[in-house]
């Protein structure tokens, strides 16, 4: 474990280095919050390496520069309410939740039974008291009828539908980061309820359930 905390250590400080882990507090929740806590044990001791790993199910803990990016976009803020979906093994939800602090809010939505089992057992390792991972629902995407900060995905959908979706349940001066197809896209809401995307390409994911 040693050698794993050491190994993430550097890969951190190449984040940063490189200019994708920029804003402190981000910085300060990848330090936190390493990742070797939401891998699955035979993988642990890889967690500094700058890849995707598989958590099951067909699903995997993204590679940490591709977190880091995302989080960069998303900018969440001390006391804000972020929904985090396809919350996987925890990490990002543990992350945003360190980021937001305990006058925030966190809900992870995971569809994989499993999966939300394995994120509740990663989160319990911290004190996040603000933080929550539970079963998504089936019917719809997200959870019509509230409005959030932020809203995280971490899976790719097929077609610019979820995002729109999405952008509904943003408060104003809202921050919407979602993968579609080969794509980051951030959707950002001002004041005026009117949305601004920005398509940032050149990334993976597995795909949005």
């Amino acid at each position: 474990m040693i050698w794993a905390a050491q190994n993430y250590g550097t890969l951190l400080h190449r984040l940063q280095a490189s200019g994708v882990l920029s804003t402190p507090a981000i910085s300060a929740a990848f330090a936190a919050i390493p990742r070797e806590h939401f891998l699955p044990a035979e993988l642990r001791d890889q967690a500094g390496r700058d890849e995707p790993f598989p958590i099951g199910h067909g699903q995997t803990n993204s590679q940490p520069r591709t977190v880091a990016f995302m989080l960069e976009l998303l900018q969440p803020q001390a006391g804000q309410s972020v929904l985090d979906i396809g919350s996987g093994s925890g990490w990002t939800t543990a992350l945003l939740a360190h980021i937001v602090g305990e006058k925030g809010r966190v809900l992870g939505l995971e569809r994989i039974d499993e999966l939300v089992q394995m994120g509740q057992r990663n989160l319990q390792q911290f004190h996040l008291p603000q933080a929550t991972i539970r079963h998504a629902g089936t019917e719809a995407l997200g959870l019509p009828g509230e409005q959030h900060h932020r809203i995280l995905v971490s899976a790719s959908a097929a077609t610019k539908e979820p995002m729109e979706q999405l952008s509904q349940q943003l408060l104003p001066d809202g921050r919407l980061v979602v993968p579609v197809a080969n794509s980051i896209w951030l959707v950002e809401k001002d004041q005026e309820q009117r949305l601004y995307y920005h398509e940032h390409p050149g990334f993976a994911f597995v795909p949005l359930r």
